[in-house]
């Protein structure tokens, strides 16, 4: 037999017995051929390394990131992440179809093997304007996309409790394909009529009790670890050399600086190691077993006929990879990309549309007391807060002494500039305003700050730039990062999106902000399926009775 290339004296691991052994690699076509070869094109003898099939992230928005696909490729090719299986919900909640398809396009001849599933909660709730509504029909067409694999986190359980006819619809499409699960904390019966509807995995265990309840009711648990989200901790027992078939990993979210700090998934899997799993436990469960799980043959294994993705790895606990192979092409070595990545497509539209001379930003007094949001630091819950409102002349403002300040969502989709109002206590802001075209899952604009003049520059400034967060002072601009491709994504490189983001972080400490990630907070207080109290262009929401609510109690 003649091969391409042969790869002499490695420590190959063999995902089906679960155990190294020493021996060759033989490549052609981009696939491998066997553990020899009679003659090759040619032979690199690679000493002892250990070789190990392409790590997969089984659940991943990439636009957490803010990266474009390709960088977000040239970011985490080099640790050994060589399928993505991503959720594109955060553009599709703002461009719909258009942004899955632009999400396609870009990620088309890049290195990194990216696989989606369709979007099934576009939008995640009533209670918001997104840029676009996916029904069942949709759904429809995009699971008859290249490369969509199946149907995207299942966020609303309580629909698929009530049997809500267009989220059944969307499940009765979807049966015999992958359909991933994100029920936080349902137990019991809930659980069951839950799974039994087609849901089968769930990233969003954050104990083991709900975790072992979970893969006793059979479904696949994803052990998730972020930026913000960090549950492998929590979750190691559960992976065994019994259940490793059915426990696999996640990024979920990852912003820039974990990604430059940390790593991707070669971070989760030398956690892993460290906490106690045995390597080859941990390494099926990154490969083959989510492959089999997602149903993309021929990756997860180095076997003959299957893709030749793999890594060398010269430390195994360390997990530290030192070069990544995708297709039998060395495609990352010494932490680095040494292939030209393809330039990207160009974006979607403009999706900031906001009329700056209509907004105002005055809330007039009410009777009684006001509902503030009170943030939880490093938590994407809140809590509701009743307080006497600082009151000058006829109306509510900032009150930074008892760090209660104005916030606000405009709706940036449709040009209605339409704006939801109210307070917010935590962030601890003395000065400006910060703003951000990132907040969960509709991505209107989010704005905080102190006085009325800095919010609507921080508005003003994400309108020049077409989306992306910024930190403003005296009515001017200090830092901002531009994220043109849906107000959530820069075409600049990790490294430059990354010394923005901390500048961001700085400015905003600079003002007095004493959250660890103050933008990472600020994007979530617009997610109105996460309890208790969050805003919305459409106003407040009561995320436990699942309404509007007034600001003040005397309505």
């Amino acid at each position: 037999m003649k091969a391409e290339l042969l790869l002499r004296g490695g420590r190959i691991f063999d995902a089906f017995s679960g155990q190294f052994f020493l021996g060759d690699l033989a490549i052609s076509s981009g696939k491998i051929v066997g553990f020899g070869a009679e003659e090759a094109e040619r032979v690199e003898d690679i000493d002892g390394a250990f070789v190990i099939p392409g790590l997969i992230d089984a659940h991943v928005h990439l636009e957490s990131s803010k990266l474009s696909p390709r960088e977000f490729s040239r970011a985490v090719l080099p640790h050994g992440t060589t399928t993505v299986i991503a959720d594109p919900h955060e553009i599709a909640n703002v461009h719909g179809l258009e942004g899955i398809r632009w999400m396609i396009k870009a990620t088309k001849d890049l290195p990194l093997r990216f696989f989606f599933m369709a979007p099934s909660c576009v939008p995640a709730s009533p209670l918001e304007t997104p840029g676009a509504i996916l029904k069942a029909q949709e759904i429809k067409e995009i699971l008859s996309w290249e490369r969509v694999l199946g149907l995207g986190e299942v966020m609303n359980f309580p629909g698929v409790l009530a049997r809500d006819p267009d989220l059944m619809e969307k499940l009765c499409l979807s049966q015999g394909k992958p359909i991933d699960g994100h029920a936080p904390g349902l137990l019991g019966e809930a659980l069951w009529r839950y799974v039994a509807s087609g849901p089968k995995t769930d990233h969003e265990c954050t104990d083991l009790q709900e975790a072992q309840e979970k893969l006793r009711a059979g479904m696949h648990i994803l052990i998730r670890e972020g930026t913000t989200a960090r549950n492998l901790k929590a979750l190691i027992p559960i992976l065994t050399p019994f259940s490793f078939p059915f426990v696999h990993f996640c990024t979920d979210d990852r912003e820039p600086e974990t990604l430059l700090s940390e790593g991707h998934m070669d971070d989760i899997l030398r956690k892993a190691i460290k906490g106690g799993v045995p390597p080859e436990v941990a390494i099926a469960s990154a490969t083959i077993h989510t492959a089999r799980l997602y149903g993309v043959l021929g990756l997860g294994a180095l076997a003959p006929g299957y893709l030749a993705d793999f890594l060398l790895v010269s430390n195994l606990e360390e997990m530290k990879v030192e070069e990544v192979y995708v297709a039998g092409v060395k495609v990352a070595e010494g932490g680095k990309i040494i292939v030209d990545l393809p330039p990207s497509p160009p974006p979607p539209p403009p999706s900031v549309r906001i009329n700056v001379d209509s907004l105002s930003f005055k809330i007039p007094a009410g009777k009684g007391k006001a509902r503030v949001i009170g943030i939880i630091p490093d938590q994407v819950v809140t809590e509701e807060i009743w307080v006497e409102p600082k009151i000058e002349g006829d109306e509510v403002v900032s009150d930074p002494e008892r760090d209660i300040l104005k916030i606000a969502v405009i709706e940036r989709h449709k040009g209605t500039s339409r704006i939801g109002l109210g307070l917010v206590h935590g962030f601890g802001l003395k000065e400006g305003a910060l703003a951000s075209t990132v907040a969960h899952d509709s991505h209107n604009l989010i704005v905080v700050g102190i006085s009325e003049e800095d919010m609507l520059a921080a508005v003003k400034e994400l309108v020049r730039c077409s989306g992306g967060q910024t930190v403003v002072k005296n009515g001017r601009p200090i830092v901002t990062l531009p994220l043109p491709i849906g107000g959530l994504m820069s075409q600049e490189p990790l490294s430059e999106v990354y010394r923005l983001s901390l500048e961001l972080r700085k400015a905003a400490w600079d003002l007095g902000s004493r959250l660890p990630d103050p933008f990472m907070t600020l994007s979530f207080l617009a997610l109105p399926v996460i309890p208790k109290l969050k805003l919305t262009d459409l106003g407040l929401v009561d995320v436990q009775q699942f309404k509007i609510v007034s600001l003040f109690e005397g309505g």
